[in-house]
């Protein structure tokens, strides 16, 4: 079959009213016919991150499996261009063999879900706008993101940016979809920026259970001059049965005593690099008075990417919250979780994974009244079997949930994309 027939091919529809589009054309024909027909529809790819956010109620689904590929990559100007269901797997593996990666660090959500690896896609990730350990120094994913093209809620065809940093052309929508959900616009194609990869990686541990010197230990690290990419602490697990403890089996490394609660920073570079900032780092934090051990590259890797996988909690069928609030409040909030609750910090203090109980709802509202209170917000990011919905998966004021319906309606005016999925009746 050619290419024109191809684009002209019947649009695939299964039995449970999915339609499968080959291309943008396809797609944008889909979404006018749900949009004259005023059908409620979910935009799925590979169901990476179907579990974060409400349950959505529609007449049918609108699947971009087939919108697959690489389109273009130029490793000299540092992007790469693809499909929107692209796995992210695949782009890390091509880029990778040019030296270079995706610098906010993708988050492995399949360890959480099912225990088993599953990235999902480059537009299923841009739609969540997560990052990795490296957010505090290198932006989330939405600063990533140099253009895309999608289908608004009309089928109307649009694009923005472009494929080059500074693209200062029109209006970054960008921006606006990135972290929305798949409620604005069902994505075709995506421009990413990669950057080059660090040669190497040491990671230095300290052994405390001081919270009050984790915090000043953050606050040093944030306005260190050497460059550090990560900066996470890992307290002891609580006891009894309410969590499953897995921490000495998630973090069994040589140089690491899995036992004890631990803070870990990380120095990439090269070799000569990595060691003067260690010597610095000595100074700074004042290694003397500290317990500490380091991490060599065999080590360092592997570890961050447990980081990222969030492989404390695999498998977990408790409720698991995402928080992020200023650095300087870190002391109030860890005093407040105690020994009661399964976590770790990210970001040098600023993201919080906690994990709460199944049938303990009112935890979770306590938290979150206490997030918001700190200046944070909160993400229920996965729910427990026993979750009855009762509290908000997303965390909104009244002037923001006004926001967000207003550019619900410039991109999507009869809600046919995702329905409710961030925030009811939006």
């Amino acid at each position: 079959m050619s290419t024109e027939e191809k684009k002209n091919s019947p649009i695939f529809q299964d039995s449970n009213k999915t339609y499968y589009p080959e291309n943008e054309k396809q797609v944008s024909s889909v979404v006018k016919e749900l949009y004259k027909k005023n059908l409620p529809t979910e935009l799925i790819g590979t169901g990476s991150k179907s579990f974060i956010g409400n349950k959505i109620q529609s007449a049918s689904k609108l699947s971009l499996s087939k919108l697959s590929g690489i389109v273009e990559y130029l490793p000299e100007e540092l992007y790469i261009k693809v499909k929107a269901n692209t796995p992210l797997e695949i782009i890390e593996k091509i880029l990778e063999k040019n030296n270079q990666e995706l610098a906010f660090e993708p988050i492995d959500f399949g360890f959480i879900n099912n225990g088993k690896s599953n990235k999902g896609t480059a537009a299923g990730y841009l739609s969540c706008n997560f990052a990795g350990s490296r957010r505090f120094k290198v932006g989330s994913a939405r600063d990533h993101i140099l253009g895309f093209r999608g289908v608004n809620g009309k089928g109307k065809i649009i694009k923005s940016g472009g494929t080059v940093v500074k693209n200062v052309t029109g209006y970054d929508l960008s921006k606006l979809v990135t972290g929305s959900f798949g409620t604005l616009v069902a994505l075709t194609e995506i421009v990413l920026k990669v950057l080059p990869k660090k040669k190497l990686s040491n990671t230095i541990i300290i052994y405390t259970e001081d919270k009050k010197l984790i915090n000043e230990l953050f606050e040093k690290i944030s306005s260190s001059r050497s460059e550090i990419s990560g900066a996470v602490f890992v307290p002891e697990e609580p006891e009894g049965k309410r969590y499953k403890h897995n921490k000495e089996r998630v973090f069994k490394f040589n140089d690491l005593e899995s036992k004890g609660s631990f803070l870990a920073l990380r120095i990439e570079g090269d070799k000569v690099s990595i060691d003067e900032r260690i010597k610095v780092l000595k100074k700074e934090l004042e290694f003397n008075k500290l317990d500490t051990s380091t991490l060599d590259v065999h080590q360092s890797v592997p570890f961050w990417k447990k980081i990222n996988n969030l492989e404390l909690f695999t498998e977990t069928k408790n409720n698991l919250l995402r928080a992020v609030i200023p650095p300087s409040k870190g002391n109030e909030l860890m005093q407040k979780l105690g020994n009661k609750y399964k976590y770790y910090i990210d970001w040098c203090g600023s993201l919080y994974w906690i994990e709460v109980q199944s049938k303990k709802n009112m935890k979770i509202v306590e938290i979150k009244k206490l997030i918001k209170e700190l200046g944070g917000y909160l993400t229920i990011i996965k729910t427990s079997p026993e979750y009855d919905y009762e509290e908000t998966i997303f965390t909104v004021d009244d002037t923001r949930l006004l926001i967000s319906e207003k550019i619900k309606k410039s991109f999507d005016p009869k809600r046919i994309f995702n329905p409710g999925k961030m925030y009811r009746g939006i």
